[in-house]
């Protein structure tokens, strides 16, 4: 089999503030990228998971994504890992060097700290320098030239960049140096390589999936700096802009998982049981258990297929989907004791409309009286939140799932919000019977009021 490791990567990202569908849809299609097409394919996390997120990873025994908070190329990206030189090497290992790679020599200490770069440049300056102060330079031989230690011949004011650092940060420095030749530290100061300024100006861009969403004000950061090469997604249609044709799926269904499942079934491939368990949770979180007026009988199709596939190894000791839906519910923590930035954070998404920016934000509970004790402190919560964002306005909607009810908690510019169709309580509240799905129910109404 092909080493995926020798390919270059392509990440598959989810959006910010990731929940369940997010996760499971980015594990899911790097699972299949790698058993279908042999990809390095690669899930991510923007953010912090969510404690259902959480739950069933663990669950099932998959390691939590790596995260990644910014596609912007870093310098661990571009650096060369030359073997570097004592200081009191001989000149003519370092030019040895220079000759076979073509780049500038690194001279460390015993401490593996950089002292500075060899270079061609640097050893025409030497030399000339030595041979203008020799009165009988005609009787020196170039070994005794060559045999100078290293730290006579190099730069040490050649700049560091630290391996973690943008690449894109560093561009207007090298821009206005004379020097070709770069030092590449790791975060500690210690040696890691060398690059040169080519690497820098033009360097290697991650290829990258977007799952569950499209829009770059809800993605990761630096999208502009990658190269976007697919999208597939269930929600409104508020791409990046991409400089070639991509492959790009919008569908009306429920979840991104179903839509990875469904690849998956024509794929031929059989899953392993925990990413069937993994998409399964994916579908019943963002359908609310079938719920939601977002579910599609493609969701309810994929949702046997996948609980087949969890049932028959059990992974998890559950007879159908509705006793897993209720143990992936009942793993969220208690509204009770969550902290305001995380209840108003965990699933929170910025639009914007004819020029005015909002977010909405989503957090489901067992019961809607954990939420009157609350309600103040959550309000002052969103109007930090949309002084802190720039936004017009903020609305919490606490979901009740088994009910099918929904509490709306603004912030912001409440009058802009005075129409809600919905009904409103002593608390500034409105109480919205019926109103489950964010994307299909309240997002339209919303968007509605601010055009």
């Amino acid at each position: 089999m092909m080493d995926t490791l020798a390919i270059s990567p392509v990440y598959i990202v989810g959006h910010l503030n990731p929940d369940i569908d997010s996760i499971a849809s980015a594990i899911g299609y790097a699972w299949l990228l790698q058993a279908r097409d042999g990809k390095n394919a690669i899930a991510v996390r923007t953010g912090s998971l969510t404690s259902q997120a959480a739950w069933i990873l663990q669950t099932v025994g998959i390691e939590q994504p790596v995260l990644l908070t910014d596609a912007s190329p870093r310098f661990n990206r571009i650096v060369r890992p030359l073997p570097p030189i004592l200081p009191d090497r001989p000149l003519h290992e370092a030019l040895s060097i220079i000759t076979s790679q073509s780049i500038g020599v690194p001279i460390v200490g015993a401490d593996n700290v950089p002292l500075g770069l060899v270079t061609g440049w640097t050893v025409f300056k030497l030399l000339s320098n030595q041979i203008t102060h020799l009165v009988d330079f005609e009787n020196v031989s170039v070994a005794t030239l060559l045999s100078i230690k290293c730290k006579q011949a190099m730069d040490a004011e050649v700049p560091r960049f630290a391996e973690s650092m943008r690449v894109s940060d560093a561009r207007k420095k090298v821009l206005r140096e004379e020097r070709n030749d770069f030092i590449i530290t790791r975060d500690d100061g210690t040696y890691f390589g060398v690059c040169r300024s080519p690497d820098i100006l033009n360097p290697p861009r991650m290829q990258i999936v977007l799952v569950d969403h499209n829009e770059a004000a809800q993605s990761i950061r630096s999208l502009e700096e990658a190269d976007l090469v697919e999208v597939i997604d269930h929600h409104r249609i508020g791409a990046q802009a991409t400089k070639t044709p991509v492959p790009f799926t919008i569908d009306c269904v429920g979840s991104t998982s179903t839509l990875i499942a469904e690849r998956i079934v024509t794929s031929g491939i059989t899953p392993p049981p925990e990413i069937c368990a993994l998409l399964l949770a994916g579908v019943i979180s963002d359908t609310l258990l079938l719920s939601s007026p977002t579910t599609t009988d493609r969701d309810r199709r994929i949702v046997d297929f996948l609980m087949d596939g969890v049932r028959q190894s059990g992974i998890v000791p559950y007879k159908s989907h509705t006793e897993f839906g209720e143990a992936l519910f009942s793993a969220s923590s208690s509204f009770s004791v969550l902290t305001i930035d995380s209840i108003i954070n965990a699933d929170l998404k910025l639009y914007d409309s004819h020029g005015k920016k909002f977010g909405l934000a989503q957090v489901e509970v067992g019961n809607l009286v954990e939420l009157a004790s609350r309600v103040n402190e959550i309000a002052d919560g969103l109007e930090e939140l949309c002084a802190a964002k720039g936004l017009e306005f903020a609305i919490l909607m606490v979901t009740d799932v088994v009910r099918s009810v929904s509490r709306l908690v603004i912030g912001g510019n409440r009058e802009l919000l005075k129409d809600l169709p919905y009904v409103r309580l002593p608390d500034s509240t409105f109480e919205a019977t019926g109103v489950v799905s964010r994307k299909k129910q309240l997002l339209p109404v919303v968007f509605g009021l601010v055009e």
